[in-house]
């Protein structure tokens, strides 16, 4: 029988079995693991690994750290390890060229490991808890934010996400990592000038109204997409607005463009689409169905994050693998489950 562990925060002594005890932990544990590594399948990989490790090493916690800590001390070395001598996740963005005119914008996909990926909400964010701490939460999964994070080395990366993130204290990231309060101090000054640099400073709580005012954006451009309305799409998105879609190195900059990429170009194939509301990355976005299979049946194509910023959309991507959709709990065919139209969020 494992032995009692306490609460730090409350002093309670939990009694429950071991198992329960690092389940509780599965739902932060995968947040951090994917700010790490920029991926919703090897977070949750990674945090398997770690609830393996932390099984087999279970002798050797002596509880003189907190089960928590003593978790986020296996997943950062799970994590250190799948980064080690790989190249980071990517935005189509990140490869430095131009935006591509509609003409140009339908290149060779790239091998899905090498693009950043969505994750739901609801696998790293409790619909419990402070509203506080959820909405820092949301704001440190956005995708600029993970996209960012995948800039800094991976030491750095955890420093950052421990302390920023996490609210770590330094000495005990220090102890995390084994090194010193002053090396911790200095990978974080070094982190925080790369997203400097990126154009992100610190995540800041987000607003519950403006959460609103995204749901209801969200709402009018999935039915303006549905029905093909082309003049309501415009009036929804902001002129500067760019477009991107994994694996595709495709990226477009501005209104004109995306309108024509939707009207006359590629994008004129989604007409007919069927789509459902998700939340995503602390945002909100779409699931999309297009009549593409046997008789026009209705397949998965795309897992879609919006941007928003004020009353526009200023950001499209688009993820086409449709291995995607299970994370999110999504029918490949629409016909095996089309209750999910009637999906809502908020």
């Amino acid at each position: 029988m494992s032995a009692p562990t306490v609460n730090p925060a409350t002093g309670e002594v939990d009694e429950r079995p071991m198992e329960a005890r690092i389940e509780d932990h599965r739902r932060e544990l995968t947040g951090y693991c994917y700010r790490m590594v920029g991926s919703a399948f090897e977070a949750e990989d990674a945090v398997q690994e770690t609830m393996i490790r932390a099984w087999k090493g279970l002798a050797k916690f002596d509880g003189r750290s907190s089960l928590r800590s003593w978790l986020y001390r296996i997943a950062t070395n799970v994590c250190i390890d799948a980064l080690n001598g790989r190249k980071r996740r990517a935005v189509p963005m990140d490869f430095g060229g131009p935006s591509a005119p509609v003409a140009e914008s339908i290149r060779e996909p790239l091998p899905d490991s090498d693009w950043l990926e969505p994750m739901p909400d609801a696998r790293v964010s409790s619909p419990a808890g402070d509203p506080a701490d959820k909405a820092v939460a949301k704001e440190t999964i956005r995708l600029a934010f993970v996209a960012a994070l995948q800039h800094l080395p991976a030491r750095q990366r955890a420093v950052l996400i421990l302390r920023e993130v996490l609210c770590w204290k330094a000495s005990e990231v220090a102890d995390l990592l084994g090194t010193s309060v002053a090396s911790v101090n200095s990978a974080l000054q070094r982190a925080r000038a790369t997203l400097n640099d990126s154009g992100i400073s610190e995540a800041a709580p987000g607003n519950g109204e403006m959460d609103q005012a995204h749901t209801e954006l969200l709402l009018k451009y999935m039915a303006a997409f549905e029905a093909f309305d082309m003049e309501a799409l415009t009036a929804l998105l902001h002129e500067d607005v760019e477009q991107n879609m994994p694996p595709l190195d495709l990226w477009l900059k501005g209104r004109d463009d995306v309108m024509a990429w939707i009207t006359t170009g590629p994008g004129a194939g989604c007409r007919g689409s069927k789509v459902a509301p998700i939340e995503l990355n602390g945002t909100v976005g779409f699931a999309q169905w297009k009549p593409s299979g046997p008789n026009g049946e209705y397949e998965a194509w795309a897992i879609n994050a919006l941007r928003i910023e004020g009353d526009k959309i200023v950001g499209l991507t688009n993820f086409l693998n449709t291995d995607l959709f299970a994370l999110f709990d999504l029918p490949l065919k629409l016909a095996d489950d089309p209750s999910v139209l009637e999906r809502t969020i908020g």
